[in-house]
């Protein structure tokens, strides 16, 4: 799909030239004084009229009108130079690529090296690129009826580069296997319910256990009744639909200790059970299996990129709806781990499903644990739509996770989870746990109730009911960076 060249790029046939520019100043030399010199001086009388800019976060897609062999080039504003790094590209890029998209273009040619600063190589420039411009491309379709405007896609990239070519190659794998697995995320999260149901969220892991060789297993309703699965299954336990407890399996080598483990929230669509959602907040719902989304997402970049470290993910995957069988507010429920909890609100069922899993995958041998889960609207209120909430039993775990936050561009803020939540988490008359002990403090209630079965393996809770409505796809990357770390 992706070609890496060296020579002319004014040569290139490609439908268009993508090409870097930097403020302050803009500086006709090197591939710009090539492009100017094409175009007989006039790039820089665009320059001189405001029409092409290199503030960040502008640009413009120029039409060549024959002066060279492509049609058009787009130019990606990332601003100043001594200011560049991944994350820059990364946005400048996303906003070229999103500027060409309606141009329908079937093949591309990156000019690399007018992307490369003191501080970008050649090879964080290439794989910046192609993670932007293929994640700026993605389009959900959905379920239109033929005739509707068709899934754009690029059918070839040609790099334009002096660099070395198979550094640069493996960039460009990298960059497009990021991209395309938080695609992944994206496509699965925007899925109609009824068409992504605990058994299609199966069926898309035993694709990924068969292209990338995962072990699998899926316990089945009667399997997690043997076992004790109380918890989760009385959130499945009012649905036509039978539950699913997935787990995925990357083994590089025979070691299986100390997994890094992922463990996604995947209620596929959630009413609030007899606790129910209003009218409004019933709608959207279908994305409640976002964590479970990024994980899957997570999980096929892994099978891309083939990581050293062994790599487990765990989905607890249901719907939580209304009928006759479904559980009640006031009853009491028994989980894998032995420990009871009171169900004061039966919307608080992520957590529910996430403690069996949890749990689950400690008994699979999972060596530090990170859960991601659409959980509370209370981390919404807390710190917005733009970042995810974490909490943690163990500081330098979260450091690493925090770090994979910061190379993927993905915003997380921690919440303390003190004794006395804790009190408060474990505050019932009639069972260990309660699932409900109020609004005040609701993320962290949440996730600390999460925290009450991670016990002592090392564990960080991500909440992205916010961020995940505002940036679908997200944390598929972080995790997928944390695996590759």
């Amino acid at each position: 799909m992706f070609t890496i060249k060296n020579g002319s790029f004014t040569e290139t046939k490609s439908d268009a030239l993508l090409v870097g520019l930097f403020d302050k100043p803009l500086k006709f030399e090197g591939v710009l004084r090539t492009l100017d010199d094409s175009f007989n001086g006039n790039l820089t009388e665009l320059v001189k009229n405001g029409d092409l800019s290199a503030k960040k976060g502008q640009g413009a897609v120029i039409p060549t009108i024959g002066q060279i062999q492509t049609k058009r080039i787009v130019f990606a504003g990332i601003g100043k130079e001594k200011e560049a790094d991944f994350h820059a590209i990364h946005e400048a890029v996303t906003n070229a690529a999103k500027q060409s998209k309606k141009y329908g273009l079937d093949s591309i040619a990156v000019v690399l090296d007018s992307f490369v600063t003191e501080n970008v190589t050649a090879v964080e420039a290439a794989e910046a690129i192609f993670e932007a411009f293929f994640m700026a491309w993605f389009q959900y379709t959905g379920y239109r009826t033929p005739g509707n405007e068709p899934e754009k896609f690029l059918k070839s990239i040609d790099v334009w580069t002096e660099a070395d070519a198979v550094e640069v190659m493996a960039a460009c794998v990298v960059g497009k296997a990021m991209a395309d697995g938080t695609n992944t995320a994206r496509r699965l999260t925007a899925t109609p319910p009824n068409m992504m149901t605990a058994t299609d969220l199966a069926a898309h892991a035993q694709k990924l256990a068969d292209q990338y060789g995962f072990e699998i297993e899926i316990l089945e309703r009667t399997d997690m009744e043997k076992i004790g699965m109380g918890s989760f299954l009385a959130v499945a336990q009012g649905s036509a639909s039978p539950p699913k407890m997935i787990t995925l399996k990357y083994k590089p080598n025979d070691e299986w200790q100390d997994v890094l483990t992922f463990v996604g929230k995947g209620v596929t669509f959630d009413t609030g059970g007899y606790s129910i959602k209003s009218k409004d907040g019933i709608v959207g719902m279908k994305t409640d299996m976002a964590g479970a989304a990024a994980v899957l997402g997570a999980m096929e970049i892994i099978g891309e990129l083939r990581p050293d470290q062994s790599v487990m993910a765990v989905i607890p995957a249901t719907d939580n709806v209304i009928s006759g069988h479904a559980f009640k507010p006031d009853d009491v429920i028994t989980s894998l781990s032995g420990k009871t909890i009171e169900v004061k609100n039966t919307d608080a069922e992520g957590r529910l499903v996430l403690a069996d899993a949890i749990t689950y995958a400690k008994q699979q041998r999972a060596g530090r644990i990170v859960d991601v889960a659409t959980l509370t609207g209370g981390v919404i209120i807390a710190l917005g739509k733009d970042k995810t909430g974490a909490l943690t039993n163990n500081e330098p775990f979260f450091e690493q996770v925090l770090e994979a936050s910061h190379e993927a561009g993905e915003f997380i803020w921690q919440l303390p989870l003190t004794e006395f939540d804790k009190k408060r988490i474990r505050r019932s008359d009639v069972a260990d746990l309660n699932n409900s002990p109020g609004r005040d403090g609701h993320a962290i209630m949440g996730g600390g109730f999460i925290g009450e079965f991670a016990e002592n393996t090392p564990w960080v809770h991500l909440d992205i009911a916010g961020s995940a409505e505002m940036s679908p796809g997200v944390m598929t990357r972080t995790l997928a960076i944390l695996a590759l770390s």
